[in-house]
């Protein structure tokens, strides 16, 4: 009995930099919250595998971390990877971003991988656009919000803004608040050279920020809850929870909360996550924001609305795909010749 083998072919093997990343992401901003919104269905059809994460954490650096994120990504797509992002807070104090990465792509048929990409870029356009996509997706059926609120302003704060600005957002107000002034006040420069029309200011004390925006942005470094006050919260606001630590379990539990991935986000002591500790169930959650986009979820009113994202491989998948056909089609990819040595089985 013979068999006969399928020809497959192993790609070439190219190294992205993030000046190319970025160059292929600018301005982009609709497509990729589109790609992400299609990704999000992809995931809540079953069309993806996305298991969970896995945290490296370091005894002697107990803040530090470093996190593997494997997945694989259906529909046009097909591509297999996993990002590998670390989180050192610390680095923040010497003026470097405290987040590095790289995104590894892998070929649907033989597995190998065929792209390194820089990966910062990419992790925080995705967060971005995940964050423009529930702010406008959340916000149906309530008024828009006109007062947005920035509650750290680090790197994945800025990109967030781009990102709203990009699918349309425009506010009256913006709000700042951060507990470095110099971050607060850098912040404020790059809202000003962004060419908003919106009032800007930066507020000194976190409650003066929340109370003041119809729309707020946690994107902090917190590695646990510091706002416990439900008060603050009266006027029931649209919250992006994205940093996912900042908030009391109590303010979640007296909110309407959407996540993007129910497993994936209660654990490792997010908010959400103690918050089914403190319960001992997870009731408080009211669907995933793909729920919400197919209808399967309505969005309670009359309390604040919480979105909760714990970041989900399958998106740093579809828009690493997204730059490295960018990149190919330019003709500007970097091939690493001769990568992959051993090619035949038997020598």
């Amino acid at each position: 009995m013979t068999t006969t083998s399928r020809q497959i072919t192993v790609p070439p093997f190219a190294v992205i930099s993030g000046a190319q990343v970025q160059r292929a992401l600018h301005g982009r901003e609709k497509q990729i919250t589109d790609l992400i919104e299609a990704t999000y269905r992809l995931h809540g059809a079953g069309d993806s595998v996305n298991p969970p994460s896995y945290f490296l954490r370091f005894p002697d650096r107990p803040s530090s971390r470093i996190i593997a994120l494997p997945a694989s990504l259906g529909g046009p797509a097909r591509v297999d990877g996993m990002k590998w992002i670390s989180s050192f807070p610390q680095n923040v104090a010497a003026g470097v971003p405290r987040a590095s990465a790289v995104l590894i792509l892998n070929d649907h048929d033989t597995g190998y991988p065929f792209a390194c990409l820089e990966s910062s870029v990419i992790s925080a356009s995705r967060t971005a656009a995940s964050a423009a996509l529930a702010a406008d997706r959340l916000s149906r059926g309530r008024p828009r919000p006109t007062r947005v609120g920035f509650f750290g302003t680090g790197l994945i704060a800025r990109y967030i803004h781009t990102f709203l600005a990009g699918t349309d957002w425009s506010f009256d107000r913006i709000g700042v608040h951060d507990l470095s002034p110099e971050s607060a006040a850098g912040f404020r420069t790059y809202l000003e050279q962004s060419g908003t029309t919106a009032g800007i200011t930066v507020h000194d004390h976190a409650e003066q920020l929340v109370r003041n925006s119809d729309l707020i942005v946690f994107a902090t470094i917190a590695g646990q809850p510091h706002v416990t006050d439900l008060s603050w919260f009266d006027h029931n606001p649209l919250v992006l929870h994205i940093s996912l630590r900042d908030l009391a379990p109590e303010i979640l539990l007296a909110s309407a909360n959407i996540l993007d991935d129910v497993e994936h986000c209660l654990k490792a002591d997010t908010s959400p996550h103690l918050a089914e500790q403190l319960t001992g169930g997870r009731d408080f959650v009211h669907g995933t924001l793909d729920d919400v986009m197919c209808g399967r979820t309505k969005v309670p009113t009359g309390r604040p609305v919480i979105f909760s994202p714990f970041g989900l491989g399958v998106l740093d998948l579809a828009v690493g795909k997204y730059v490295y056909d960018a990149i190919a089609d330019s003709g500007e990819l970097h091939i690493i010749d001769g990568f992959f040595h051993e090619l035949r089985r038997y020598g």
